[in-house]
């Protein structure tokens, strides 16, 4: 796919934070993506981690499966739509997806912000451009397309408490004196 335009580029950045709200109101880490092909949305996916007690089930893991379901439907070989597809993601992909989207041979990704704690995208492992053995060829990372906004709604996330952690084991200081 070539290169979008700025306008279009945030476009699509529109939708994946509008899936990023999505999972947000459902309790979720607030990351949503797009796989576009050929100028058309084939995959939409946003965190179903809590929702399916599930920890694979990432925006991008949603999306690859809704393009392999997109392929059957309409008798694509998926190893061709993948080629030239473009994800469009408001979070640097993290270390499992972005091998997952090596593997699947995903040619650029273009996220908003980076993800400091588990990034695959060179924040804290280069999963995108290292040389790997059996992995696929490297893919292009963007950064930076609505990273503002999808700052905001991760820290929106965090400031509330979330149902699905589990319990701290620190211990409370005995009070009594």
């Amino acid at each position: 796919m070539e290169a979008a335009g700025e306008a279009e580029v945030l476009a699509w950045m529109d939708q994946a934070l509008d899936m990023a709200k999505e999972a947000l109101e459902k309790g979720e880490v607030p990351v949503g993506c797009l796989l576009v092909h050929n100028g058309q949305v084939v995959g939409r996916g946003r965190n179903e981690v809590n929702e399916t007690k599930n920890a694979t089930r990432h925006a991008e893991m949603v999306a690859i499966d809704q393009v392999l379901d997109w392929c059957k439907q309409h008798n694509r070989d998926y190893t061709e739509v993948f080629a030239h597809s473009v994800l469009f993601v408001t979070v640097e992909p993290c270390i499992m997806c972005a091998a997952a989207l090596r593997l699947m041979k995903i040619p650029l990704v273009i996220y908003g912000c980076r993800n400091e704690r588990f990034g695959g995208c060179g924040s804290v492992l280069s999963i995108s451009s290292d040389d790997m053995v059996d992995s696929g060829e490297p893919f292009e990372c963007i950064s930076g397309y609505r990273a503002k906004e999808a700052v905001e709604m991760l820290k929106a996330f965090y400031r509330q408490e979330n149902p699905n952690a589990p319990k701290s084991k620190v211990r409370k200081k005995d009070r009594r004196n």
